[in-house]
């Protein structure tokens, strides 16, 4: 079982529920792998599943590194070729709107602007303020993250970039204001086939929860795709069930659900 992090496990506080908490740890012990599957960088990952006890590759970064939360060995790793982030960011630049990257699992940005300082804030970590993004590009990031609070201006970026990077880079929203660019096979769905393929888990018997955009493609991959009640409609309308919010312990309810009561936990 795959489970995002934002809008989803966590609530408004970021906190995970007492009751999620419990019902995580008796899926468990009924036999049932959990992970997280999330946009945060590892570092950023890494105290929540912590607090769950977890000892299982984590999806990060949208799915380019799958690292484990213990061992810190890493199952599946792809970056974003620095051909195409210098290209992407060069694009970036001509609209002004705050842009970051990731290296070796450091936040990198030119200057800690409101939305870069909001950001931090909300990862829980320290970025590293650089001259020029370029300059840290002496290896392939993670991913590239540009964030707007006018979300109408990012939804012209997203389509423009779409436009002329789509064939090469995963493009996609993770909140309506922030809009991401990977490696085309850095998708939560791929990640989490990988993660299936580890532990020798049929597709069939894998469940992914999830809210946002670059959800869909895990909730699709999934044998059950659980959305949020707060999810964005299309993820709704794609998945196989409806929970209720991030605010009422949705992945609470779902584990009940599905696994609790079939199992007789």
């Amino acid at each position: 079982m795959a489970i995002d992090l934002d809008d989803t496990l966590l609530d408004s506080r970021l906190r995970i529920s007492r009751e999620c908490r419990v019902a995580i740890t008796r899926v468990r012990e009924a036999g049932v792998k959990v992970t997280l599957a999330t946009g945060r960088m590892f570092s950023s990952a890494l105290p929540y599943a912590r607090q769950l006890d977890m000892n299982v590759p984590l999806i990060t970064y949208q799915g380019a590194w799958v690292r484990n939360s213990l061992s810190g060995e890493t199952l599946y790793y792809r970056p974003v070729p620095r051909k195409w982030a210098r290209a992407l960011l060069a694009r970036v630049r001509e609209f002004g709107y705050h842009c970051q990257t990731y290296i070796d699992d450091r936040l990198c940005m030119e200057a800690l602007t409101e939305e870069g300082k909001a950001y931090a804030e909300l990862a829980g970590v320290t970025p590293v303020i650089v001259d020029r993004l370029e300059d840290v590009m002496d290896q392939d990031p993670l991913k590239l993250l540009v964030i707007n609070n006018d979300t109408g201006r990012l939804d012209e970026l997203e389509r423009v970039l779409l436009a002329e990077f789509g064939e090469h880079l995963y493009i996609t929203k993770s909140k309506p204001f922030y809009l991401e660019a990977m490696h085309p096979e850095a998708t939560k769905g791929k990640a989490l086939e990988a993660v299936a393929r580890y532990f020798g888990i049929d597709r069939a018997e894998v469940m992914a929860v999830g809210d946002s955009y670059n959800d869909l493609d895990m909730l699709q991959w999934a044998g059950l795709g659980v959305a949020m009640a707060n999810a964005r409609e299309e993820v709704r309308r794609a998945a196989d069930y409806v929970t209720l919010s991030n605010e009422e312990h949705g992945v609470a309810e779902a584990l009940t659900k599905f696994i609790l009561k079939r199992k007789g936990s």
